[in-house]
């Protein structure tokens, strides 16, 4: 009950904290397809550059996340953003890595080879072939590493509230340092319903944006 009446009272704030997460997540994500689509798609061209793009990557997500926020911290203290919102964004589009060049690397190689074939007998450039054909038909397989991606860094970023990014995890960090299992509970539910929300749409979106002669 003194969790419930916790969180009726501070719903303002936990709306507020829900904001931050989400931004947090969204641009870091965000960046990381910006920047892991093209480079997914890129190593398709190489097999040994692929193995090692994806090795390093598969090595970034090893790395402990408040070690990861730690290593931001000297790092970007020479330009006076070594705590807050600037190295938790960094840190996770580092995460976001890996599912998502991963993804549109195995979607873009398990495109049909007929139906490269048949672009190219209709005069596409490779570029109009991976605009048209190749992409269109890797969007279902690129979403679900995007999904992935946002949800495990939902909950990853609930850790950046140590290095004050804000956040639902500073409902968490509060109630760990002040032994007030309110906060602690209050924050660890909003994370998880918030991950299960954002799953849940993302699998709509997946849907919508998946061409209408491939869905299942």
């Amino acid at each position: 009950m003194e969790t419930i009446q916790f969180i009726y009272q501070n719903l303002g704030l936990l709306g507020l904290r829900t904001v931050e997460h989400v931004s947090l997540v969204a641009i870091a994500v965000g960046v990381a397809i910006v920047t892991g689509v093209p480079i997914g798609i890129a190593i398709t061209q190489n097999e040994r550059v692929a193995k090692l793009v994806l090795y390093i990557a598969s090595m970034i997500m090893t790395i402990p996340s408040v070690a990861l926020f730690g290593m931001m911290i000297p790092i970007l203290s020479k330009i006076g953003q070594g705590i807050g919102y600037l190295p938790a964004v960094i840190a996770v589009m580092l995460y976001s890595q890996l599912p998502i060049i991963r993804n549109t690397y195995t979607a873009i190689n398990n495109v049909d080879p007929a139906l490269r074939e048949a672009a190219l007998g209709m005069g596409m450039t490779p570029i109009q072939r991976l605009r048209s054909v190749e992409i269109p038909l890797a969007i279902p397989v690129i979403m679900a590493g995007v999904r992935i991606a946002v949800v495990m860094n939902i909950g990853i970023m609930a850790v950046a509230a140590y290095i004050g990014a804000g956040g639902l995890g500073t409902f968490i960090s509060r109630g760990i340092s002040q032994t007030d299992s309110r906060q602690l509970i209050a924050g660890a539910l909003a994370v998880s319903l918030l991950a299960i929300f954002t799953d849940f749409f993302l699998s709509w979106l997946q849907r919508r944006l998946t061409p209408a002669g491939i869905r299942h």
